[in-house]
Formats: C-alpha cells, sequence, structure tokens
C-alpha cells in the first residue's frame, strides 16, 4: 500500500484497524508463537553520537552508570540465565558508533561463547560495521543483528546529527549481503507525525527485516527529549503497530523498550491483537524492563481472551 492508503487507514475506526491487523497476523503466523529475547549491554556508555533520546551520549547528561567492555564469562552466564528465564535469543549490545582493534576481538569471543550455548541464538547490535567487521561476526555467529531506523529519513536530522539516515540503511543492506538477519526498529514517541510514523513503515517494509523492535520513548533526566512524555498516546501506539502489520505481513514485531512505563497492561494486550508476537523481556539498556514472568503472565491472558 502506498502512503497515502496507510494514512487513511491509520485514522479510520480503531476496532476495524485492529481487525485488519489481527486477520493479517493470524494468517502469516497460525501457531500464534511469540518470541522472547534478551540483551546484555557488554558496554555501557560515552558514546560519541548525538542522539537525543540516548542516556549513553556524552552529549546528553544523564547519571548512566559506564562501564567498559564485560568480562566474557560474565556474558555467558548472563546468556545462559535468560535461557533459563525462557527466553530464545541473547543479544550483545555495546555503546558507541563501533569498536576496533581488541576490543572488536574480545567481541567475537564473546559471540563464539554465547552461540555455543545449546537452545540459545546470538544476536549483537554493535553500532555501523565494515563489510569486513560483519563478515567476521557473520563467521564468529551471529545470526540476527540490531540496527534501528529509529525515526523516518525526515526526521531523522532532528533526533542525531553524528551520522545520517543512509548510514543506518547501508548497514541494513550489508547485514543482509551476508545472510545475517535484521532486526530493525523505531522508537516512537520523540516528537515525530503520524506522517512520519507511515514513512518509517514503507522504509522498513522496503528493507524487509525478519524483526522490527518497537519501542516507545522513555523520556530519561538529563537528555535531550526529557519532557516528551505527551508527544504520543496508548492508542496511537496501537495504531502505528497495526500500520506496521499491514506494511510487513511477514515481519516479527517485537515490543521493546518503553513499553512497561508507556503502555498499561490493557492496552499492550491490545497491540498483541494488533499484531505484536516478539517481546523483548528483562532489563533494558540502562532502564528497568519487565520481568520474564510478567510477560508470560501477559501472553497467557492473551491466549485465554483469544480462545474465548
Amino acid at each position: 500500500m502506498n502512503k497515502e492508503e496507510l494514512l487513511k487507514l491509520y485514522y479510520t475506526d480503531l476496532e476495524t484497524l485492529i481487525s485488519i491487523a489481527e486477520k493479517i497476523t493470524n494468517e502469516n503466523f497460525p501457531k500464534r508463537e511469540i518470541e522472547v529475547c534478551s540483551i546484555i549491554s557488554a558496554k555501557t556508555g560515552k558514546c560519541s553520537e548525538n542522539c537525543k533520546y540516548c542516556s549513553q551520549s556524552i552529549h546528553n547528561h544523564t547519571n548512566v552508570f559506564c562501564h567498559p567492555l564485560l568480562d566474557i564469562k560474565e556474558v555467558k552466564q548472563s546468556a545462559l540465565k535468560a535461557k533459563e528465564n525462557g527466553a530464545t535469543r541473547f543479544c550483545i549490545v555495546t555503546s558507541g558508533r563501533s569498536e576496533s582493534g581488541k576490543d572488536f576481538e574480545k567481541i567475537l569471543e564473546m559471540i563464539k561463547v554465547v552461540s555455543s550455548i545449546e537452545g540459545i541464538h546470538c544476536c549483537a547490535s554493535l553500532g555501523i560495521l565494515t563489510e569486513e567487521q560483519i563478515s567476521q561476526i557473520k563467521n564468529a555467529g551471529v545470526e540476527r543483528f540490531n540496527h534501528n531506523i529509529n525515526t523516518s529519513r525526515n526526521y531523522h536530522k532532528e533526533i542525531c546529527t553524528t551520522h545520517n539516515f543512509e548510514d543506518r540503511i547501508n548497514t541494513v543492506k550489508l547485514l543482509k549481503k551476508y545472510n545475517i538477519e535484521a532486526c530493525t526498529g523505531v522508537i516512537l514517541g520523540m516528537g515525530e507525525t503520524p506522517e512520519d510514523r507511515i514513512d518509517m513503515a514503507l522504509t522498513l517494509a522496503e528493507l524487509d527485516p525478519k524483526t522490527v523492535p518497537i519501542n516507545v520513548l522513555n523520556p530519561i533526566k538529563g537528555t535531550a527529549l526529557e519532557g516528551y512524555e505527551d508527544k504520543i498516546t496508548e492508542e496511537e501506539v496501537i495504531r502505528t503497530i497495526c500500520i506496521f502489520r499491514i506494511a510487513m505481513p511477514n515481519a516479527i514485531l517485537r515490543y521493546a523498550g518503553g513499553r512497561k512505563t508507556r503502555l498499561s497492561k490493557k492496552m499492550q494486550r491490545l497491540g498483541l491483537r494488533a499484531g505484536i508476537n516478539g517481546m523483548l523481556s528483562g532489563n533494558y539498556l540502562t532502564t528497568e524492563g519487565v520481568e520474564l514472568q510478567e510477560d508470560k503472565d501477559l501472553i497467557k491472558d492473551y491466549m485465554s481472551d483469544s480462545i474465548l
């Protein structure tokens, strides 16, 4: 569908819109399985990029605890704990534009260790990588790589100026060249318009990622977007999820950061109807997340309601 058609749907009656998205989800995911993943911040803080939402940027003034690369054993233990809690994917995340030298070699060893754990698929989010680095992480065992577009092409300059939108697009294209699944999503509620949200959906549909993390901005004190709590409503989040499902019928749409503070349990269940079929459980990079048992209860309640 084109932009005009999707925008018209965005403003249609909410129940009608959810029903359309729900039908598409059921047709493409008849087993109604929900994929669960966990992450670890293997390196936190002191990022040179000036993304306005980020607590780890040196351009913002937050109280985030910074640390260098974790010990490989600690990363392995976290992956094992994630598996014990029911996660099937574990993502190694580092702050900053990219790593190099001995730090990058250490990350490759982390990947090898995590990917060797039976029952765990290794993912990574390591910034803007070169083609050689992408080849190396593929050989080390990365199956899926998270690299978000964050916002629309037109609104990107309002959020970050130390890299451009095409840098992010090109990285995703390189990932796919090396048969690494793209985990590419957005952050809603940063001041973008509904038109921007439609543009995000169309850009993502063109990139065709395996999974799309849908974050809702959690405005952190000390960032440039502090005080942005009112930039998006719960209903607008649900409408956007529906549009993403319509634009990307085969993608795993994943609840990610911000839902604990920005969406009620009722609205989170509505999001599952609207097309969510993946979850990031456990803590996020620098903020508290949702415990796995809470997500299990949420899924159980949703499944019970659906059967009834």
